[in-house]
């Protein structure tokens, strides 16, 4: 009986491990074709990593070949992030949904724009407050305007965006402004007394996620170096207007760590959280036509199967992460290039790990 269930294991583990390879081969042959210097890709359910690999290199032109343990930075997939963090303070009583930015800043009021003033923090998380877009790609402010330590600058810089922006006027479902999710990182550094990178990093502790921010190879010149459209790695360094959008998109994170955060969501959808009821995780994702609590959601091409999901491209990667409820299961990719060709190859992965995994395509 021992040796019938020692082979009954042993193909079980081949067929896996050949499963794994075959989807591994598909994808590396995707990552060359697309001129991708390295892909990192997951299939997870709320229990278990059905798939998981890093494939390629590094830094373009090098020996420094993927790992496992290759961070990425998450561009705008830290919105997940802020918007789960906020959640979590506000189901532990430190601020409310309802709250006002300028309650918790009213030295900031008299100089500000008046159509921001009832902008709360639901309106924030949710795109909802009438804010034009902004991103580190503007000219203004300039570096000497904003000056301090990063709190700080954050602060300095909201200072200036409040006095110098105008809201919009044209009605739109969602208005999809980096700052707004400034504003939601500074409304939870103020009702903390914590600084945003201490709170991200304290939630990640609690989760057995190691959360870091800016580019991976500044810390660790081995991790992953970003490139551009050219194929040009990105030489490390700070960019001080990430640093004002971190709450909005300066994470960086392993892939294996992220499956943990994208497994919470999963188990959350499920009803299996023990924070949150399945009722509120629907909120969060499902909840808001456009773009929910971090989240947008979708019916896939044949409104059979309902997504939620975000994408990050902060300059020199791109990030894709889309959960579908009804199957529990998420598909995680990323990438340390940013380019159009690059963009188009993680969806026609996208498209072949969702049909192989039993979803109906998104796209």
């Amino acid at each position: 009986m021992k040796k019938i269930l020692s082979i009954f294991i042993l193909f079980l583990s081949y067929n896996t491990l050949c499963y794994s390879q075959k989807n591994s081969q598909f994808v590396d042959s995707i990552r060359v074709k697309y001129n991708i210097p390295e892909i990192a890709y997951a299939i997870v359910s709320s229990h278990s990593i059905l798939e998981i690999n890093a494939l390629g290199y590094k830094k373009i032109n090098s020996n420094l070949k993927a790992e496992l343990s290759d961070r990425f930075r998450l561009g705008s997939i830290t919105k997940t992030i802020t918007a789960y963090l906020a959640a979590v303070l506000v189901k532990e009583g430190n601020l409310k949904w309802e709250t006002k930015f300028f309650d918790l800043y009213p030295e900031l009021k008299a100089g500000s724009n008046p159509n921001y003033y009832n902008f709360t923090l639901r309106d924030f998380i949710t795109f909802r407050a009438h804010m034009p877009t902004w991103s580190y790609g503007n000219k203004t402010p300039t570096q000497k305007e904003i000056k301090g330590t990063n709190p700080e600058q954050r602060y300095e810089f909201m200072k200036w965006f409040f006095v110098k922006t105008s809201s919009i006027s044209e009605k739109q479902d969602v208005y999809g402004s980096n700052p707004s999710y400034v504003a939601a990182g500074l409304m939870l550094e103020k009702a903390t007394g914590k600084t945003y990178e201490t709170l991200v990093q304290e939630l990640g502790k609690s989760l057995n996620i190691d959360f870091e921010f800016g580019q991976p190879n500044l810390k660790d010149k081995n991790q992953p170096w970003g490139h551009d459209e050219n194929l040009i790695p990105e030489k490390p360094a700070l960019n001080y207007k990430l640093n004002w959008l971190s709450s909005a998109g300066n994470i960086n994170v392993s892939l294996p760590d992220f499956c943990k955060f994208i497994q919470l969501q999963l188990k959350g959808l499920q009803g299996k959280s023990k924070l949150f009821t399945e009722e509120e995780f629907n909120y969060m994702h499902f909840g808001l036509p456009e773009f929910s609590f971090g989240w947008y959601p979708e019916l896939n091409k044949n409104n059979e199967q309902q997504y939620s999901f975000h994408n990050g491209n902060p300059g020199t990667f791109l990030t894709k992460v889309y959960i579908c409820k009804a199957t529990n299961k998420a598909f995680i990719l990323f990438a340390n290039v940013q380019s159009e060709k690059a963009d188009e190859g993680l969806i026609v992965i996208l498209k072949e790990l969702e049909t192989k995994y039993g979803c109906v395509p998104f796209y």
